[in-house]
């Protein structure tokens, strides 16, 4: 009856180690989308102002756009990277990070890799985004 008992404390608490930091890394992941998402939007305000004020359309500056974008990722405390479209209208910011585990440690796990994604892209328009 012991061993029993022990086997079934060893697998149930193996299987709240699992929920616990299989949880913690779907948070992590959630966590690392919204910086992503909201760094994207940060960059998506640097617009290039010459091409907005005579019309020829709304575009990203490249430098002003990935320079918001580092800065809101460095104040948020993530690591990424971001892209501009060619015609510099789509921003995509990819966030790295790891999850520090708290039971899968004790088999050697510990910590596992966490990626965010984000994108914006620049509409401007009166009535319909043209």
């Amino acid at each position: 009856m012991a061993v029993y008992t022990a086997i079934c404390t060893i697998a149930l608490l193996g299987i709240i180690g699992l929920a616990i930091d299989g949880g913690g890394k779907l948070r992590a992941t959630e966590r690392a989308d919204a910086v992503a998402m909201e760094a994207a939007r940060a960059a998506g305000q640097a617009i290039d102002p010459a091409a907005a004020v005579t019309g020829d359309g709304v575009r990203a500056d490249p430098d002003a756009a990935q320079a918001a974008a580092y800065a809101y990722l460095v104040r948020a405390g993530h690591q990424g990277s971001v892209t501009l479209s060619a015609d510099r209208t789509q921003l995509t910011v990819t966030v790295n990070g790891t999850y520090p585990t708290t039971f899968l440690s004790v088999v050697g796990i510990g910590s596992m890799s966490v990626s965010g994604h984000g994108s914006a892209r620049l509409l401007h328009g009166v009535t319909a985004p043209q």
